[in-house]
């Protein structure tokens, strides 16, 4: 099973969290502010079947949650400050396997992987964060990078496809 960790448990995270986890991913749901994640755990627990329920845990720190990630989508907001840290953490914390995803619309993939140990193995999903709710069972952009390894892109791909969506891919150059 792969294990999917999402950093930021805001309305994207919590949403993301619920697709995964009923597509039958283990999902480690992150938010620094207990507020934050006491009211995922909440809303989850109302929408999600009992059985399913175990699948997903919600943790504190970056570093909990991203420790036996294979995929790690971040939903901080789209600016370059908050992606470059949120990248910079889990490049250091996360096992050499772990892809990193990000929904962006504003900033370069190549630019954002380039400031990381693993370049390969980081993609964009080129969609703002409030429209991805709302798209399911519709196409789902992803943007690579050149450097952007084919098994990135073909585990997101396979991840999206388990969520109902259609994903695509566009390669992007490095500028």
């Amino acid at each position: 099973m792969t294990t999917v960790a999402i950093i930021g448990a805001g309305p994207l995270g919590r949403w993301l969290a619920l697709g995964a986890a009923r597509a039958g991913f283990r999902v480690l749901l992150e938010d620094v502010m207990p507020g934050a994640l006491h009211h995922a755990r909440e809303s989850i627990r109302q929408q999600l079947n009992p059985e399913a329920l175990p699948a997903v845990a919600f943790v504190s720190t970056i570093e909990d949650a991203v420790r036996e990630a294979d995929l790690v989508i971040d939903c901080v907001p789209d600016e370059l400050e908050s992606k470059l840290e949120i990248l910079w953490l889990v490049d250091r914390m996360a096992p050499p396997r772990t892809v990193i995803a990000t929904p962006t619309t504003n900033l370069s993939i190549a630019d954002l992987a380039s400031c990381t140990n693993r370049p390969e193995k980081c993609i964009a999903i080129a969609a703002a964060p409030q429209d991805l709710a709302d798209a399911t069972g519709r196409e789902i952009q992803l943007g690579a990078a050149p450097f952007t390894s084919n098994a990135t892109v073909a585990l997101l791909t396979d991840f999206w496809q388990q969520l109902g969506f259609r994903p695509s891919v566009e390669r992007f150059s490095a500028l």
